[in-house]
C-alpha cells in the first residue's frame, strides 16, 4: 500500500493509505506521498537516512500545500517572517536557531529566538 493526498486548490484535504487501483476509482486529484520522506530525505524503518527516493520533499498532511510547479508538499507557514525553499521545503526562521544547548521559542514581534 501507498499513501495518497487528496488536493483541492493546492491544499491537502485528506491523506489515506490505499492501493493505486482504489485511488484510480476516486474523484478528485490524488497525489502519492511518502510516509518516510521528510525535508527532502528518505528515512528507513530505523529512522535514519537510507538513500531511498525522497518523494515530493515531505509527507503530506491535512492543511499542507502541494506545489505543482516544484512537485512538493510543505506544511503551513508557522510565522509570517519565515521562508521556505528547496531542497528541504521546510520553513526556516530568518535567524538560525541558537546552538548553545538551551531551549528557545520564536518571537515574531522581534524576529528573534527568546530563551525559555
Amino acid at each position: 500500500m501507498s499513501y495518497f493526498a487528496r488536493v483541492e486548490n493546492s491544499v491537502v484535504q485528506d491523506v489515506i493509505s490505499a492501493e493505486q487501483s482504489f485511488i484510480d476509482t476516486q474523484a478528485g486529484i490524488w497525489i502519492q506521498t511518502s510516509y518516510n520522506t521528510r525535508g527532502g530525505i528518505h528515512y528507513g524503518p530505523d529512522g535514519k537516512p537510507d538513500g531511498g527516493i525522497a518523494l515530493r520533499a515531505n509527507f503530506a498532511g491535512i492543511g499542507y500545500t502541494y506545489d505543482s510547479v516544484n512537485d512538493v508538499f510543505y506544511g503551513p507557514q508557522p510565522y509570517p517572517s519565515w521562508i521556505i525553499k528547496g531542497p528541504t521545503w521546510i520553513w526556516e526562521a530568518p535567524v538560525p536557531y541558537p546552538t548553545d544547548g538551551q531551549r528557545y521559542k520564536w518571537d515574531e514581534a522581534t524576529k528573534s529566538w527568546v530563551a525559555l
